[in-house]
């Protein structure tokens, strides 16, 4: 059985030159999604070095925007690039969010990646304690 997903991806609503900066990430994204996941975190790690922790507009802003233009990243299974798009596309502007790797702590239970900013999970649309993390790149 399938169920119907509406996903929001219309990347005309992006300005281009953001378009192509969002595309760039969410390439580089998708090739680091492929790693294990101790390599990613010390990737992450090194990359944000120097940047200033983003606010939650700035990691929304750029959430929207990678949701936007890749619909692989819209989409239920679609966690891990779609957090690591953030990330990578908030770098790109000087910023960091605080990447997250966990669990939903209430069934059906399942691995989960999510960016956070000031203590809020972005566009997640759930309580803070509905994930339990397991490491993170503040």
């Amino acid at each position: 059985m399938t169920l119907p997903e509406a996903m929001p991806h219309d990347p005309r609503s992006v300005p281009l030159a953001s378009r192509a900066a969002t595309r760039g990430a969410v390439a580089l994204a998708r090739l680091l999604a492929t790693q294990p996941p101790g390599r990613i975190r010390v990737v992450l790690a090194r990359l944000r070095r120097g940047a200033r922790p983003a606010t939650v507009g700035e990691a929304e802003a750029a959430r929207s925007t990678v949701v936007a233009v890749s619909l692989a990243c819209a989409g239920q299974r679609g966690c891990l690039p779609r957090s690591l798009a953030t990330v990578l596309l908030c770098r790109m502007r000087g910023q960091w969010p605080t990447w997250c790797v966990g669990v939903r702590t209430r069934a059906p239970f399942a691995a989960h990646a999510w960016v956070e900013a000031e203590g809020v999970l972005v566009g997640e649309g759930c309580p803070r304690d509905y994930y339990q993390r397991f490491f993170t790149v503040e």
